[in-house]
């Protein structure tokens, strides 16, 4: 039996189709995970068609699971619905803010891994697109997205068709704290990374970028503080569009 442990990012489907019965089912079920005041402040876009996975490519820099998974699935942060009701019944709705975002945006992500469990637990792949909030404002665009909606994951899901190693994860004193946050000492980083730090691939990635260590890659060529304050600016204009802020 596989267990949660033994779970793994899959970019490489088979042909197989999801049936419509059994992702209706899993989404119904991943609905049981927990969610604020029991407002399910959430929606999934389904996408099936060729036509759409070409259009949210680029959105996603082309990634090829985008068009390769039979399924991709657009989670967003909806306090639309929510906010509808309350206005047919005559309840004045106070949700147009960040602070609603943030519940709308946390509800989501609780729904999207209670999903992501599931189907993985049904043998089926899924693949987390961290892209989604480089491009919001495209999205929205594409889905048609009202306001107090954002998209916030998506996922690709579909049979899968590799079984990759998994990747690393950080020792458990990376993360767990007892009581209160205790800062890290320069010993417990040099712990803490030094696994990562040796594998061969990141070393291959160092020698590639030309850098001195595994930290510089990602800060002067993954995740640049260039990229990030374009994309911070990007998201909060259209989180201003949306009215939440």
């Amino acid at each position: 039996m596989v267990t949660f442990k033994d779970r793994r990012t899959i970019r490489k489907y088979k042909k197989d189709d999801i049936s419509e019965a059994q992702l209706e089912s899993l989404l119904f079920q991943a609905s049981r995970a927990a969610t604020m005041g029991n407002m399910q402040l959430y929606s999934v876009i389904v996408t099936r068609s060729e036509e759409m996975k070409e259009k949210l490519s680029p959105l996603h820099f082309g990634q090829p699971m985008v068009k390769g998974a039979p399924v991709v699935l657009t989670f967003c942060a909806d306090f639309n619905r929510f906010t509808e009701w309350c206005q047919l019944r005559d309840a004045n709705a106070g949700y147009d803010n960040f602070l609603s975002f943030l519940n709308a945006a946390s509800d989501t992500l609780l729904y999207v891994q209670a999903f992501c469990t599931l189907a993985e637990e049904a043998g089926l792949g899924t693949c987390y697109l961290g892209t989604t909030l480089y491009n919001p404002q495209g999205i929205i665009d594409l889905l048609k997205l009202p306001k107090l909606t954002f998209p916030v994951a998506t996922i690709t899901v579909g049979v899968p068709d590799e079984c990759p190693e998994q990747p690393d994860r950080l020792p458990h004193l990376a993360y767990i704290h007892e009581e209160t946050y205790h800062d890290y000492t320069a010993n417990q980083l040099d712990i803490i990374y030094y696994y990562k730090e040796q594998l061969e691939e990141n070393r291959k990635f160092v020698e590639v970028n030309k850098k001195e260590n595994l930290a510089q890659v990602f800060t002067d060529c993954r995740y640049t503080k260039k990229d990030n304050e374009a994309m911070s600016a990007g998201l909060i204009e259209a989180l201003k569009k949306q009215g939440f802020l």
